[in-house]
């Protein structure tokens, strides 16, 4: 089992990377998951008998790395799902893009939809049958070879949203094995920065840890983050 990155926990939550390429829970293919990595961590690291309880609050793909939150309880758990309803739960990515920007910061709108058989989303018009309105904001801020690398906050948060507006726009992810050009790089998006209000406590936390990517070598980028 992969060692955990515990970034921050006590009583009523738990803050930890996912890696690249980890499930955040478990799916039909059986692979090791985070979900029960962070179970795994509680229950041996406090000696806790029976069934740990880990509330699933937050999802990143597969692919996708970054900081995620998981609730040690149920109440911690609905309490940061209504920060999530009301847009107090942020989430902030970098990301590299195939190909050089035009604008320096814009605002994306489009409207997905999800086909749950196979498990992949598309843009769709306005008046689409189960689209849904999704909105993130990007500012550039830098660049590496012939690729753009962003700063996205989500203001919504559908699936495969930030892959899925980028490639509309004409700048699909740099490694995006889905949705764009093939090759045999690992995907550039990372949730590097997570901000809530603790659940009990009020406090806000702020969480940032940076993907150990050569794009982002230049310390000009990393300030901008």
């Amino acid at each position: 089992m992969n060692k955990l990155n515990v970034l921050y926990e006590d009583n009523h939550l738990i803050v930890v990377e996912k890696k690249p390429n980890v499930l955040s829970q478990s799916d039909v293919t059986g692979d090791m998951d985070l979900l029960t990595m962070v179970k795994s961590y509680v229950k041996k690291k406090y000696d806790k008998p029976g069934n740990v309880y880990i509330g699933l609050v937050h999802r990143l793909d597969r692919p996708v790395g970054g900081v995620m939150v998981f609730a040690r309880t149920s109440k911690a758990a609905k309490r940061l799902n209504e920060q999530i309803k009301n847009h107090d739960f942020n989430k902030t990515y970098v990301a590299v893009l195939d190909g050089i920007l035009k604008k320096e910061k814009d605002e994306l709108v489009n409207y997905l939809y999800k086909d749950e058989k196979t498990g992949i989303s598309k843009v769709v018009d306005k008046g689409f049958t189960g689209g849904k309105l999704s909105k993130l904001n990007y500012e550039v801020i830098g660049y590496y070879k012939n690729n753009t690398i962003v700063k996205v906050n989500l203001i919504t948060g559908r699936h495969h949203q930030i892959r899925l507006q980028f490639k509309a726009l004409g700048y699909p992810l740099y490694g995006d094995q889905l949705y764009g050009k093939e090759n045999n790089e690992q995907i550039r998006l990372y949730a590097y920065l997570l901000a809530f209000n603790h659940p009990v406590t009020k406090e806000r936390l702020c969480f940032k840890l940076l993907p150990k990517w050569e794009e982002l070598k230049d310390e000009t980028i990393i300030h901008r983050l």
